[in-house]
């Protein structure tokens, strides 16, 4: 087989197109909204809701306020790497490295007693943040994909899994 036809039936890099595409712009738009009303947020409303707590709850907000906080800093730093390649200030290659330094997993998240001693505006931002912060693994997963994937793999069935990755909405 040429170099010519085996180009015509290599993988398609839909995450490549995903990360220039509207929806990371609507992703990136959101993520930061979502960092400055928590910031915000913590330093006023929360500030005084937090003094009105209990001992336990006091507790409990300082735990989660610093998570929520940290996640959204992970989200942040994916969102302007890749911002950045976009903008063509770095390769993908290059995002791809940094990224590692970025932590997108789940973690530790708080059980529903935790979560019932907060605020309830600081139990919003912490569902957001989740919400975001999945959007953000699914879209991370659809662009640093390698196409073709492994042997013995159905490149098209790796594909599909790629864009539902990419595309799927929060039900």
């Amino acid at each position: 087989m040429t170099d010519q036809s085996r180009s015509e039936f290599e993988a398609v890099s839909f995450g490549k197109r995903v990360a220039n595409s509207q929806t990371f712009t609507v992703l990136f738009k959101e993520g930061m909204a979502l960092v400055e009303e928590t910031a915000s947020y913590l330093d006023g409303p929360g500030r005084r809701e937090s003094k009105a707590l209990d001992r336990n709850g006091a507790l409990a907000y300082a735990t989660e306020s610093m998570r929520l906080t940290t996640r959204l800093m992970q989200i942040a730093s994916w969102l302007l790497l890749h911002r950045a390649v976009n903008e063509g200030e770095m390769s993908l290659a290059q995002a791809n490295t940094e990224k590692r330094k970025v932590k997108l997993s789940a973690g530790d998240q708080a059980d529903a007693e935790i979560l019932g001693m907060l605020p309830e505006d600081l139990r919003q931002l912490i569902g957001r943040s989740l919400g975001l912060q999945e959007r953000v693994r699914r879209l991370d997963l659809a662009i640093h994909s390698e196409p073709g994937g492994g042997e013995g793999e159905n490149p098209v069935e790796r594909q599909l899994g790629v864009l539902r990755a990419a595309f799927e909405r929060d039900r």
